[in-house]
C-alpha cells in the first residue's frame, strides 16, 4: 500500500512520470468518485436542501479532480518525454478526444528522460 505521500504526488503534483496504467487507473478512479455525488444529486428533489448539498459537493469534487487531472496528464506527458504545457490540448474539443485516447495507449519514453528515470515516481 503506498503512503499518503505517493498518492498526494500521484494526484496532485506535476513532477515526475506516470505509464499508461496509472493514467488510465486513475482516471476511471476519478470518473467513479465524480460520479458518487453526481448519482445522489439525481435521486433527490431539485428543490430541497439536499440537493444544494449534493451539488455544492459535486462541484467541489469536480474542481479537485480537475487539478488532479491535469497533473495526471502532465506526467504521461513527462513519460512521452514532452513538456506539460502539451496538457493543454486536452481542453481543445475535439482534439482532447484523441489527445486523451494518445495518453492512455501509446507507450512513453523506455528508459530514464528528462523527467525522470522510471515512471510512477516522482522525479
Amino acid at each position: 500500500m503506498p503512503d499518503k505521500s505517493q498518492l498526494f504526488w500521484l494526484f496532485f503534483r506535476f513532477s515526475g512520470r506516470v505509464n499508461r496504467a496509472a493514467y488510465l487507473l486513475g482516471f476511471l478512479f476519478m470518473l467513479v468518485v465524480m460520479s458518487f455525488p453526481l448519482y445522489q444529486f439525481m435521486r433527490v428533489h431539485p428543490e430541497s436542501g439536499a440537493a444544494q448539498l449534493w451539488s455544492m459537493l459535486f462541484g467541489l469534487t469536480f474542481l479537485v479532480f480537475l487539478w488532479a487531472h491535469i497533473a495526471f496528464s502532465v506526467k504521461r506527458l513527462h513519460d512521452f518525454d514532452k513538456p506539460g504545457l502539451f496538457a493543454v490540448a486536452l481542453f481543445i474539443p475535439v482534439v482532447s478526444i484523441f489527445a486523451f485516447i494518445a495518453l492512455c495507449f501509446f507507450p512513453g519514453t523506455p528508459g530514464p528522460n528528462q523527467f525522470g528515470n522510471h515512471t510512477n515516481a516522482p522525479q
